[in-house]
């Protein structure tokens, strides 16, 4: 087997959410001299990508994202000692630093717990404060963990203003350049997310973590024009 196919056996066992499958192909990969680097972003996030499409036109459903994720999060475990070797494998596996939470008021965790699973299997540090989380907690735990990124999440309309009051009371604080801010929530649009003046939002937790890595990218971006 070359390692284009390989790397497709890797993206196939992703969309079957088949996580020993996945083990095993990510260690043949390995094995075969495939850097750890694009075993995750042509192997994993590949198949992940299809996922995340599927998922979106209804041809997939919640169990099959779940399923994706711990794939990923099991073949990362093959190839994250590798991906921390070298210098660009180091840059790929510190992804960014996330806080988690599901804003006041709201009790739903489904889609916020599956976006911090998918975050996770792809290298960023994850803190889920769960939810019913006082916008003034969440914020805290972001100065305290040094956060790249703030995830908001809320799936009744009215949870939904307290987003816009995180984004405002950063603002008020001085510190609404130290974080990007992620929204989300099945009625969270991009408008919505535009108009309280938050960094965006992803329709799917495949998409979240792609708007993540950008985000970061930005952000780190932005510090190093600052410096």
């Amino acid at each position: 087997m070359n390692q284009q196919e390989l790397l497709e056996k890797i993206k196939e066992a992703v969309m079957d959410g088949d996580d020993d499958l996945a083990v095993e192909a990510a260690g043949q990969a390995l094995q075969s001299g495939i850097p750890a680097l694009s075993i995750l972003n042509d192997g994993l996030m590949a198949g992940a990508d299809v996922v995340g499409k599927k998922f979106e036109t209804g041809e997939y459903f919640l169990p099959q994202l779940m399923l994706t994720g711990r794939a990923i999060k099991a073949a990362m475990a093959v190839i994250e000692p590798d991906l921390k070797s070298g210098l660009a494998g180091a840059q790929a596996a510190e992804a960014g630093v996330v806080v988690l939470a599901t804003v006041q008021t709201d009790i739903h965790d489904i889609g916020k717990n599956i976006v911090g699973s998918m975050l996770t299997a792809s290298g960023f540090v994850v803190f889920d404060l769960g939810v019913d989380v006082p916008i003034k907690t969440i914020i805290a735990k972001a100065q305290e963990v040094k956060a790249d990124i703030i995830g908001c999440s809320a799936l009744l309309t009215t949870s939904m203003p307290f987003m816009r009051d995180l984004v405002d009371l950063l603002g008020a604080m001085g510190q609404r350049q130290a974080f990007k801010v992620m929204v989300g929530g099945a009625s969270v649009t991009p408008e919505f997310s535009e108009r309280i003046g938050a960094d965006g939002t992803a329709p799917n937790a495949v998409q979240a973590v792609q708007l993540a890595r950008r985000l970061v990218s930005q952000r780190r971006a932005e510090a190093g024009g600052a410096a």
